[in-house]
């Protein structure tokens, strides 16, 4: 591992450390917040392995805990990944062949994806990528179980507000791209579809009638 890690700088693979960290720090919010939700414990950790998506994790037991559908809260996780599909096609020199390339498909996010398309040459891609994905696979599941573990001891983790913490991560993260005129008029219309539906409709339905506001074009 260590040979193949050679080839990337002390820079880069200490930003990928400290990103990994980062979603440690995020999967602990989610753990808790599925123990405020009622869940058990290995609700999160099982997700946060066998899922490994962070915002579809979030809007999964979200949904469920309002008393949504668990299909339709498996539904609108699959659309916030969809974004994988063209991750995938991007990526696929990286993921591996035949049986490595199960495990390199599943440590494919936005995390490994990034990293791994910023290196120069091939070796480096391929080395950040597999470091950044694993990474993730390792602090994301560990953060949710000590979330969850955290959690079972606080009497009400929501009251100090771990319920805003990954919204208020996705805005900040989603603020910039609002300088586009055609970006902030769809991510306007989609909110305002889903927060003019959510009284009528049936909890997870909102959020996806709001992809609706991709069609919407600017004058």
């Amino acid at each position: 591992m260590k040979h193949h890690l050679s080839c990337l700088s002390g820079d880069t693979i200490k930003a990928i450390f400290l990103v990994c960290l980062a979603v440690g720090v995020v999967g602990m919010s989610y753990g808790s917040l599925a123990m405020a939700y009622g869940f058990p414990i290995w609700v999160p950790f099982v997700l946060s392995i066998f899922v490994l998506a962070g915002a579809s994790e979030f809007m999964f037991i979200g949904i469920v805990a309002s008393g949504g559908n668990p299909l339709a809260a498996a539904a609108a996780g699959l659309l916030v990944n969809a974004r994988h599909i063209p991750f995938g096609v991007t990526v696929r020199e990286l993921v591996g062949t035949r049986a490595a390339s199960f495990l390199g498909c599943h440590i494919m996010n936005d995390e490994s994806v990034v990293f791994g398309l910023s290196q120069k040459t091939r070796q480096q891609r391929k080395a950040a990528y597999w470091l950044c994905g694993a990474g993730v696979a390792i602090f994301w599941p560990l953060g949710a179980l000590l979330g969850a573990m955290v959690g079972k001891l606080l009497p009400a983790p929501e009251t100090i507000g771990l319920d805003a913490v990954f919204p208020a991560i996705l805005l900040a993260l989603v603020i910039p791209a609002f300088r586009n005129r055609t970006t902030l008029i769809r991510a306007c219309s989609g909110a305002g579809l889903s927060l003019a539906a959510a009284p009528f409709a049936p909890v997870g339905l909102p959020v996806l009638l709001s992809l609706l506001g991709l069609l919407t074009r600017k004058k």
